[in-house]
C-alpha cells in the first residue's frame, strides 16, 4: 500500500532554473551587504506584527525571523506573550522563508536599516560579526540584563567570535533524515541508524522496486553535502581561504550519488522541483506530492523539523528519524547550532533588545509554546521545566538526539567563513546540471573544486 502525500497547493509556482537563479543572487548578496552592495526598497511579502499594548512613550522594536507556518504562529503567540508582560513595548514581527530571509537581510544592511532582533544561522554568524553587522552581548551578560546561568559554557560559547559573544543559541539541532515509517513498514522495510553509503543506496532500491516512490537527496540544498564532506578528507566543506579537501575526489563521489539514482532509477527527478516555490517544508517530496514519482520516502533535515512535517501529513502517516548516510556515521554525526538570536547594529535600543532576547532564552512560558520547533532548548533549566508539556513527536527529537546522535557524534563544524554560500549555491546548481545529464559527476566535482577554491580565495582576499 502507498499512501498518497500532499498538502494544498499555494502561491505562484515557479519554474526551477528560475528558482536556481534567485537562489544564486539571494547567497551572493550576503557578502555584499556590509559593502552598499545591493539596493532597492525592501518588500514584506510575508510578515506580521505581534498585538502590542503602547503607551505612546515605549519602545518599538523589530525582530526578523525566517521558517514555515508553524514556527511563524509560535513565535507571533510569544511576541504577544512579551507584550503583554511589558506594556509600552511594541515588536514588528518580521518572517520569510530561508531564501528570501537573508536576501531582505542583505538589503536591510545596505541601508543601515537591519531589524533590532535577528535570528542567525550558525553558518553565517562569523560573516556577519566580522562586518560589524552585530553587537557584542559580553557587557549585557556581564551586568545580568542577559542571564546565561541555565546555558553550558560549550554552548554559551557557540555564539561566540573572535572571544566576544555576538549570538545566544537558543537550540541546538542534530542533522536527520526523516522517513514515511508507515510506508516501509507496510512493506516490511526496515531502517537503522548509521547507515553507510551503500547500506542507503540498497534501501532507495527496495522502497523503489517495491512502492515506486522515489528518494529526495537534498535536492537545491547543501544540507546533506555539508554533512557528506564531514566524513571525507579534510573533514569540512569550507577550509581557511579555500574548500575543505585538497582533491576534488570527495566532491566526484557527492555527485555520484545523483548520478547513480537518476541511472538507476529511484532518485527523484528534477522536473519535480520546477513547480515547487522554494525549499520549504511543507512543499518537501516526503510530505507533498500526488504521484509515486513526486514523492520521496525521505527528507534530509533536522530532528526539529519532524514535528512540522508530522503535522502536515497529520495521523494517519508515521514519520521516524534516522541519522544522515556517510562513509563514517561518527565523523558526520553532530549538534548543530539550530538559530542563534542577535542584536544589530542598527538597533536604536539595545537594551530592550536584549531583554527581548533574555525573554527567548529564560522564559518558561515562551518555551511551552516554541517546545522543540526550533531545536532542542540550551538552557537546561526550560528544557527540564518544559518536558512534560512535549508531544509525541516533540520527545522523538529529543529521544534521537540523546539516544542516537549523541553517543556517535563529534564536534559541530565551524562557522561558514565568507564565499561558503557563494560555493553553496554553485553546488546546486550542478546538482541540478548532473541530475538533467548535462555534465558527468566527474565534471561537476571538478568544476566545483576549481571553481569553489577560487570563491574561497577571493572571498578571503578581501577581507
Amino acid at each position: 500500500m502507498v499512501q498518497q502525500v500532499h498538502t494544498t497547493k499555494g502561491g505562484n509556482m515557479r519554474r526551477m532554473k528560475k528558482a536556481i537563479a534567485m537562489g544564486l543572487a539571494t547567497m551572493m548578496t550576503i557578502s555584499l551587504a556590509a559593502c552598499g552592495n545591493t539596493s532597492g526598497e525592501t518588500t514584506q511579502e510575508t510578515s506580521g506584527a505581534a498585538t502590542t499594548e503602547n503607551t505612546g512613550s515605549g519602545e518599538n522594536l523589530t525582530f526578523s525571523w525566517w521558517g514555515n507556518q508553524t514556527r511563524n504562529d509560535m513565535t507571533m503567540k510569544v511576541i504577544d506573550m512579551y507584550c503583554a508582560e511589558n506594556v509600552g513595548v511594541s515588536i514588528d514581527g518580521q518572517f520569510s522563508t530561508f531564501s528570501d530571509y537573508w536576501e531582505k537581510l542583505a538589503t536591510y544592511a545596505a541601508g543601515n536599516s537591519l531589524p533590532d532582533v535577528i535570528q542567525m544561522d550558525y553558518k553565517y554568524l562569523q560573516q556577519y560579526a566580522d562586518k560589524g553587522l552585530l553587537i557584542s552581548l559580553d557587557d549585557y551578560i556581564e551586568s545580568g540584563l542577559l542571564d546565561v546561568s541555565g546555558m553550558s559554557e560549550d554552548n554559551l560559547n557557540i555564539g561566540a567570535v573572535d572571544g566576544s559573544i555576538y549570538g545566544i543559541c537558543l537550540t541546538v539541532s542534530p542533522p536527520a533524515m526523516i522517513y514515511n515509517a508507515t510506508l516501509l513498514n507496510e512493506n516490511g522495510i526496515e531502517i537503522h541508524d548509521n547507515m553507510t553509503l551503500d547500506e542507503f543506496f540498497e534501501k532507495c532500491r527496495e522502497v523503489y522496486e517495491k512502492t515506486g516512490v522515489k528518494t529526495n537527496i537534498s535536492y537545491n540544498d547543501v544540507a546533506y553535502l555539508e554533512v557528506f564532506m564531514r566524513a571525507e578528507e579534510g573533514g569540512s566543506l569550507y577550509g581557511d581561504g579555500a574548500l575543505g579537501c585538497k582533491t576534488a575526489d570527495p566532491l566526484i563521489e557527492y555527485f555520484k550519488i545523483y548520478e547513480k539514482g537518476i541511472e538507476e532509477g529511484w532518485l527523484i527527478s528534477a522536473d519535480v522541483f520546477a513547480e515547487r516555490s522554494g525549499t520549504t517544508v511543507e512543499q518537501d517530496p516526503l510530505v507533498y506530492g500526488e504521484t509515486e514519482s513526486a514523492r520521496s520516502w525521505c527528507a534530509f533535515k533536522y530532528n526539529n523539523q519532524i514535528t512540522t512535517m508530522q503535522n502536515v501529513v497529520g495521523d494517519e502517516i508515521d514519520l521516524e528519524m534516522t541519522t544522515y548516510p556517510t562513509k563514517d556515521p561518527k565523523l558526520s554525526n553532530y549538534c548543530k547550532p539550530s538559530q542563534l538570536f542577535c542584536v544589530t547594529r542598527d538597533t536604536s535600543n539595545v537594551e530592550e533588545s536584549v531583554k527581548f532576547i533574555n525573554y527567548l532564552l529564560n522564559s518558561v512560558d515562551a518555551n511551552k509554546v516554541i517546545l522543540t520547533e526550533r531545536g532542542i532548548q540550551t538552557n537546561s533549566v526550560v528544557s527540564e521545566a518544559i518536558k512534560d508539556s512535549l508531544g509525541e513527536t516533540d520527545q522523538k527529537a529529543i529521544t534521537y538526539m540523546n539516544d542516537v546522535v549523541i553517543p556517535n557524534s563529534s564536534a559541530a563544524s565551524k562557522p561558514q567563513p565568507d564565499g561558503a554560500a557563494e560555493v553553496a549555491a554553485l553546488a546546486n546548481e550542478l546538482v541540478e546540471k548532473v541530475c538533467y545529464g548535462a555534465i558527468s559527476a566527474e565534471d561537476a566535482g571538478n568544476q566545483l573544486f576549481e571553481k569553489g577554491n577560487q570563491i574561497m580565495a577571493d572571498a578571503a582576499a578581501k577581507n
